[in-house]
């Protein structure tokens, strides 16, 4: 299946520090991470950004086009780059603290007609760029699969009940969501997340994909359909960019399986247990390689198809 995926949202520098004191620099955001998973999958990236014309800018830029991600015209448009503060406990988990601005440029001219457009985590929900965000993913449902991740910040994104606002207006105007098992439970603060999930899939997306760290993943279908597929048991180097890694996945099995595109909207609604199945097994392995080692590193589709 040809076309390309466009990307809408934050492309930032991750500052790492680790339990043992040691510090390093990644190129980060949740949104250029699945741009670049993309793109390591051998699909058409495009990237919808907003980062400064500086040092931290130029590593940006290099890394996302050095795995071949295409960056719109006017993605450089910031003041300056943004930067998360990543912490990683003893378990490689990461707490983060942001500087950062969020929009997207007037002059911004990404390719038409995608047949994905996904956005997700601070992009979606953060002033003044949010708005533009939801502008874009509501005009992109002509040709395109829409796709979202609430990928929740806290400490970015204010109150829960008012994230949740934004995030389920985001959530009715998607086809398909990825979302952790730990984000549900902020935004609703403690709701059961199975029934939020199925509430979901009621309100618009034919798919919502929970992820439950070691627990594996849920997908939840139109019509009542679940799956569960395990997790693979892997060392844990870091869970940075370990949710993006999926969602490259999920974007990259349900193209994989014809299901992208405005005109396959339906064919996505009627989608089997037996296809979603073998999506999200791929995709854990995908987050099971990515957690495996230091950083937003997901592999290539050539290290995939290497696994037993």
């Amino acid at each position: 299946m040809s076309g390309h995926a466009l990307v809408i949202g934050e492309a930032l520098i991750d500052a790492v520090t680790r339990a043992d004191g040691s510090t390093s620099e990644h190129v980060g955001g949740s949104p250029a991470n699945v741009a670049f998973g993309l793109a390591r999958l051998g699909r058409d990236a495009e990237l919808l950004t907003w980062f400064g014309d500086d040092a931290r800018g130029a590593a940006v830029r290099a890394h996302l086009e050095g795995a071949g991600v295409t960056l719109a015209a006017g993605s450089d448009a910031a003041p300056s780059t943004s930067v998360a503060a990543a912490t990683l406990d003893a378990t490689g988990a990461a707490t983060y603290d942001f500087d950062l601005t969020w929009d997207l440029s007037a002059a911004a001219t990404p390719r038409a007609n995608p047949i994905a457009v996904h956005t997700g985590s601070i992009a979606a929900v953060l002033d003044p760029g949010a708005d533009r965000v939801m502008q874009a993913v509501t005009a992109a449902r002509d040709t395109a699969t829409v796709t979202y991740d609430p990928n929740a910040r806290p400490s970015l994104m204010g109150a829960p009940g008012e994230a949740r606002e934004r995030v389920e207006a985001l959530i009715a105007q998607a086809d398909v969501v990825k979302v952790s098992d730990e984000d549900i439970a902020w935004l609703t603060e403690g709701a059961p997340v199975d029934e939020v999930a199925s509430s979901w899939v009621e309100s618009g997306p034919a798919l919502v994909v929970v992820t439950r760290g070691g627990d594996g993943a849920s997908a939840f279908v139109t019509g009542g359909v679940r799956v569960d597929v395990p997790a693979q048991r892997v060392a844990v180097v870091d869970t940075v960019g370990a949710g993006d890694s999926f969602m490259s996945g999920l974007i990259d099995g349900l193209w994989g399986a014809n299901l992208l595109g405005a005109d396959r909207r339906e064919a996505l609604r009627s989608v089997d247990a037996a296809t979603v199945s073998a999506v999200l097994d791929r995709c854990v392995r995908i987050g099971a390689i990515t957690v495996s080692r230091a950083g937003a590193n997901p592999p290539t589709a050539a290290e995939l198809d290497a696994l037993p």
